[in-house]
């Protein structure tokens, strides 16, 4: 931690806790990213049991997103990085956080994923089919690519909601963007300096982001 930030200017602190804060942001980027993959992966695999013709399989997903949508994010994190170890599981702050932000993800994801194949015409697949596609090979060529521009933007509001959230990983000890100005707050007893700024990186991160997104939506859209 830097020494002697008491009594000094706000920019100056700034200047001197900026690494502390880029080294947060690292870690709090790191996990978002990290789950926000495994989540598409999951939610892919959820909606395509949540739309599948065997009432077996739409159960197991209906079952998962009921879970995940409906208990808090804390108490997942809680149950991965504390319930597995009753288990004899025990993982590092940073695999339980990137699980437990995966497996919530994937529920969200998996409703966004079935609402956008949903909203393909029906057509589309008995066209494929007519061409004697099999369904596996419909989704894959002619579904899949046509929902993935309805899904951007949701998407997008899902990463930016994953990289908000992974806040609460500070519960768990990793040392992200919260849980350092928590530190810095403990240590120099100024926390409306530390989690303003902690607000701004935040801030900014989300900005960049909804941005990157709009543009990915806008250049989709010139593809039609």
């Amino acid at each position: 931690m830097p020494s002697g930030l008491v009594g000094k200017g706000f920019f100056e602190i700034t200047k001197l806790t900026a690494p502390l804060f880029l080294k947060g942001a690292q870690m709090t980027l790191s996990l978002t990213c990290i789950s926000i993959v495994l989540g598409i992966c999951i939610g892919l695999s959820i909606a395509l049991l949540k739309m599948s013709k065997k009432s077996t399989l739409r159960n197991v997903g209906s079952i998962y997103t009921w879970f995940f949508r409906g208990t808090p994010l804390l108490v997942q994190i809680w149950l991965v990085y504390f319930g597995l170890g009753q288990f004899g599981i025990n993982l590092s702050g940073f695999i339980s956080g990137s699980i437990a932000l995966s497996l919530n993800s994937g529920a969200y994801m998996a409703e966004i994923i079935r609402a956008a194949i949903e909203s393909i015409p029906k057509g589309q697949m008995e066209a494929a089919k007519s061409l004697g596609m099999t369904y596996s090979l419909a989704m894959r060529r002619v579904i899949l690519p046509q929902s993935v521009r309805r899904m951007v933007p949701p998407m997008v509001n899902e990463f930016v909601s994953l990289l908000k959230d992974s806040s609460l990983i500070a519960t768990i000890g990793i040392v992200e963007l919260l849980l350092t100005a928590r530190l810095l707050t403990s240590s120099t007893f100024m926390p409306f300096t530390f989690y303003f700024l902690v607000a701004v990186f935040y801030l900014a991160l989300t900005t960049i982001f909804t941005t990157l997104g709009s543009t990915i939506e806008r250049w989709m859209a010139s593809l039609e």
